[in-house]
């Protein structure tokens, strides 16, 4: 049997991560080195919720950085993923409303926001019926391929 070694977090590179969150925009990044691996994530805004009136825990902001411990969205059975890399939108136009928000039905098929991709806009729909949980992403955010955009219910 071989034992375990402790964690030894570099608390450098965490910081300089979190900068780099800061200053791109992003709201996730990932380093990988051999076997070694660190995943720094930001909560979006729209994703803060009420902490029961029991619960005695202190609750961080949603907007500091911090290293990803719960599971993540993109491995919630809801989420719907982006198909592409390139910027999000959440509303058909500028000054116009939002196609959903938290707590809206949705149909399969229903446009749920827009991903421009050069310069083509890229409906992304329900993939089935359901309940918007949370959006998970800011409108005219940078989007990768495979990022959570949105899970319903």
């Amino acid at each position: 049997m071989t034992a375990r070694r402790p964690l030894v977090v570099d608390e450098e590179l965490v910081r300089t991560l979190a900068r780099l969150l800061d200053e791109t925009g992003l709201t996730e990044i990932e380093a990988q080195s051999g076997e070694a691996r660190i995943r720094i994530a930001r909560a979006p805004a729209t994703q803060v919720m009420a902490a029961p009136a029991a619960a005695a825990a202190p609750v961080a902001p949603a907007a500091a950085p911090a290293v990803a411990i719960a599971v993540s969205p993109a491995d919630d059975p809801g989420a719907v993923k982006s198909p592409m890399v390139g910027t999000v939108y959440l509303a058909p136009q500028p000054n116009a409303a939002p196609f959903v928000q938290p707590g809206d039905r949705v149909s399969a098929g229903q446009t749920l926001m827009i991903v421009e991709a050069m310069k083509v806009m890229n409906p992304i729909t329900a993939p089935r019926a359901g309940a918007v949980r949370v959006v998970l992403v800011e409108d005219g955010a940078p989007v990768e391929f495979g990022q959570p955009l949105i899970v319903l219910d």
